[in-house]
C-alpha cells in the first residue's frame, strides 16, 4: 500500500540527518496518515481513505462528527 494521501496527494520526502558532526546520511519523511471511515448519506454505504492529519484537521476531522451528532439528538 502506498504511503500517499487521498485527499491531497502528498507522500513521502527524502532529506538527511544531520549529526553533530555534520555528516549527512539520507532518511524518509513520511507523512502522517490515518485511516478515515466516511458515510455517504445519498449512497448509504462507508467509504475508507487514508488521508494525511494535518490536512483531516484543518477541514475539522474527527471533532466534527460527535457535534453533528449532539445536533442531531436535540
Amino acid at each position: 500500500m502506498s504511503r500517499i494521501c487521498e485527499l491531497t496527494g502528498k507522500g513521502r520526502q527524502i532529506g538527511h540527518n544531520v549529526s553533530h558532526a555534520n555528516n549527512k546520511t539520507k532518511r524518509v519523511f513520511l507523512p502522517n496518515l490515518q485511516n478515515v471511515t466516511l458515510m455517504s448519506e445519498g449512497l448509504d454505504r462507508s467509504f475508507k481513505f487514508r488521508v494525511s492529519a494535518g490536512p483531516w484537521a484543518a477541514l475539522g476531522g474527527a471533532r466534527r462528527r460527535p457535534r453533528q451528532l449532539a445536533a442531531q439528538d436535540v
